[in-house]
């Protein structure tokens, strides 16, 4: 689904990923794990090319780009890619003028045109299966950040992608409405919802991740599937990682 090939990120002198190869396989939940500043967070925002590498590949399905010293990619190939994704945000950035049913459907109508009935009707149907359809006429401002979150999974879920990039997506959130969003993530993923994210909180890697990649100082220490990764791992440093942050974190509600 997702390959990831050598890929380098700078910013200025401080290179933040350091030849990273990966997959993300179809029909399952990676996660991305590590300090901050692991550069995991520029890695998931290398698949969309929020951030743009200096050099490597990104294929999603059958569209890649190839990154070189130089090389100027077109506009056509970096909306090639993005629609390939939908994007959820650590803070939500629901727009504000909009009722929480306007935002899950902007972007079908704006962008990809589709006629508005069959845009409102898919926004609904989105909005219900994330709990939200009682809220639908709300402006975000009424809306909890755990409410918003779940309007915003909607909103990127809408354009029907192929994968759901997720960018620390419970970490502005309280632990009680942190369980709100992990739940529809979970729900999400029993779905079969081909999902990435990026998050420091293991509680969520190891509830839904099929597999973990745990990354440190820009390379990739450790990845496999999440019950070796977690249960079993082979690396000093993701032991230490892991224990260092389990014993300070309190297990979720199943």
């Amino acid at each position: 689904m997702i390959t990831l090939n050598h890929i380098h990120k700078s910013f200025g002198d401080n290179h933040v990923l350091k030849g990273v190869s990966i997959e993300v396989p179809e029909g399952g939940v990676t996660a991305l794990i590590g300090a901050s500043g692991s550069g995991k967070s520029t890695l998931l925002r290398c698949v969309n090319l929020l951030e743009m590498p200096q050099s490597g590949d990104v294929r999603i399905d059958d569209t890649a780009v190839h990154f070189a010293p130089g090389r100027k990619i077109s506009r056509d190939a970096i909306l090639a890619l993005r629609r390939k994704t939908g994007m959820v945000f650590q803070n939500f950035q629901l727009f504000p003028h909009l009722t929480a049913l306007e935002n899950v459907m902007e972007g079908p109508l704006t962008v990809l045109k589709w006629p508005r009935e069959k845009v409102r009707a898919r926004a609904l149907e989105l909005l219900d299966k994330v709990g939200m359809t009682a809220k639908a006429d709300a402006w975000p401002s009424s809306l909890s950040g755990g409410q918003q979150q779940r309007v915003a999974i909607a909103r990127a879920l809408a354009p029907a992608p192929k994968v759901l990039l997720c960018d620390e997506p419970t970490s502005a959130l309280d632990p009680q409405l942190a369980t709100e969003v992990v739940e529809v993530l979970a729900q999400l993923a029993r779905d079969g919802t081909t999902m990435l994210m990026a998050t420091h909180d293991l509680r969520l890697a190891a509830r839904i991740a099929t597999n973990v990649v745990f990354l440190e100082g820009g390379d990739v220490v450790e990845a496999g599937p999440a019950s070796a990764v977690f249960g079993k791992p082979v690396d000093d440093r993701t032991r230490r990682f892991i224990s260092t942050l389990t014993a300070q974190t309190a297990p979720l509600p199943v």
